[in-house]
């Protein structure tokens, strides 16, 4: 049997005759940038959310950014960030000059550890990035209590926990902004690159989409040195579809997870957990296995298909090496890279995929 790590088949088999004439729409109308489209997502997507004011961007990444810049975070500053993350979320840091600092997880859910947060504070600390990794929820009543403590913004990355909750709410609500991304491999993903800021201040969202538009507020009228990051009509279009769809999707990918939680019993592969008050949404089903290289191979002879995430940790990527760390500076982040390994976690797997893989985890044996 043949299992791909990710798929689109099943829900373009769905969906296809929509994403279709959602093209033709919005080709007839001959009008591809901030418009009736791009309008109509925002307001769904707010909606959704619970938020009362959606920015559509060009991807997650520039989420992130305009949101930073927008509340003045820039040359001087640190903002915290989770050690274990995909790199887009520092660099979002690193592109409005200011400085990431890196906090270590939870081993056992991937997301940041809100009791070594206050370590990491200092005089220059602006904000606190939490990463709701994998699309399950970081504990943010902790998180939001430190925020409060320290004036420190927080900026939630959403990029993989699009309809994630927290004690009943969803993410995205709980900082000043959030970031989303709609890459294509995302839950709510479009056909090419988008994303969205979140945010209930209004004047917050004003900022953040005149920096997305070249830093205009209206036509030739520069109220900052901007950016060009604006989500497309067709992009839009795309995405207020699938988003009618989201919850059913996300349903689906828990019972798969379900299946995964109870099926897999193989003492060397250690699962995911989930924490109290959280129903994760399962972007990525990511094990540990301290042989981890043997299982990929046993999977992927098998015919699974598999992907590590992420087996270089941020603080060791050459990139920051002007940062000054260096192995075993961050030992938790450094031990999940060397362990993690994503299982196949997609809307359409049908109960016959989801068993082979349970049955081919159960019998790795590795001495």
């Amino acid at each position: 049997m043949k299992i791909p790590f990710v798929s689109f088949i099943p829900m373009e088999r769905e969906l296809g005759d929509e994403l279709e004439s959602a093209f033709g729409r919005v080709l007839r109308a001959s009008w591809y940038i901030d418009g009736k489209e791009d309008a109509a997502f925002e307001k769904a997507f707010a909606e959704y959310t619970g938020t009362n004011y959606c920015i559509g961007v060009g991807n997650g990444l520039d989420a992130l950014m305009l949101s930073l810049k927008a509340l003045g975070i820039g040359k001087g500053d640190e903002v915290i960030v989770p050690s274990n993350t995909y790199i887009a979320t520092a660099l979002a840091v690193t592109y409005v000059g200011a400085t990431p600092v890196f906090v270590e997880p939870r081993i056992e859910t991937f997301n940041i550890n809100p009791e070594r947060i206050e370590m990491a504070i200092t005089e220059h600390t602006k904000a606190i990035i939490p990463v709701h990794l994998y699309g399950q929820a970081c504990e943010m009543d902790p998180i939001k209590s430190i925020a409060e403590k320290h004036n420190l913004k927080i900026i939630e990355d959403c990029a993989q926990a699009h309809g994630a909750t927290y004690k009943g709410q969803k993410v995205g609500t709980f900082g000043e902004a959030a970031g989303f991304s709609f890459y294509p491999g995302k839950n709510l993903g479009a056909l090419g690159d988008a994303g969205a800021v979140v945010t209930n201040d209004n004047e917050l969202a004003k900022r953040i989409r005149a920096l997305g538009n070249y830093g205009s507020d209206y036509k030739y009228h520069h109220i900052y040195k901007g950016n060009n990051s604006r989500l497309d009509e067709l992009q839009a279009a795309f995405l207020t579809i699938k988003l009618s769809n989201l919850d059913r999707m996300n349903a689906e990918r828990r019972r798969i997870a379900d299946m995964y939680l109870a099926g897999i019993r193989n003492p060397k592969v250690m699962l995911p957990v989930i924490m109290d008050d959280m129903v994760p949404v399962w972007h990525i089903f990511g094990v540990r296995c301290t042989q981890r290289d043997a299982l990929e191979k046993h999977l992927n002879k098998a015919g699974i298909g598999t992907n590590k995430h992420y087996p270089i940790p941020m603080h060791l990527q050459e990139c920051y090496r002007d940062l000054g760390f260096k192995e075993g500076d961050y030992p938790i982040a450094e031990e999940i890279s060397k362990t993690e390994l994503s299982i196949p976690m997609y809307y359409g797997m049908t109960d016959e995929e989801i068993s082979y893989v349970i049955d081919t985890i159960n019998s790795f044996t590795y001495s």
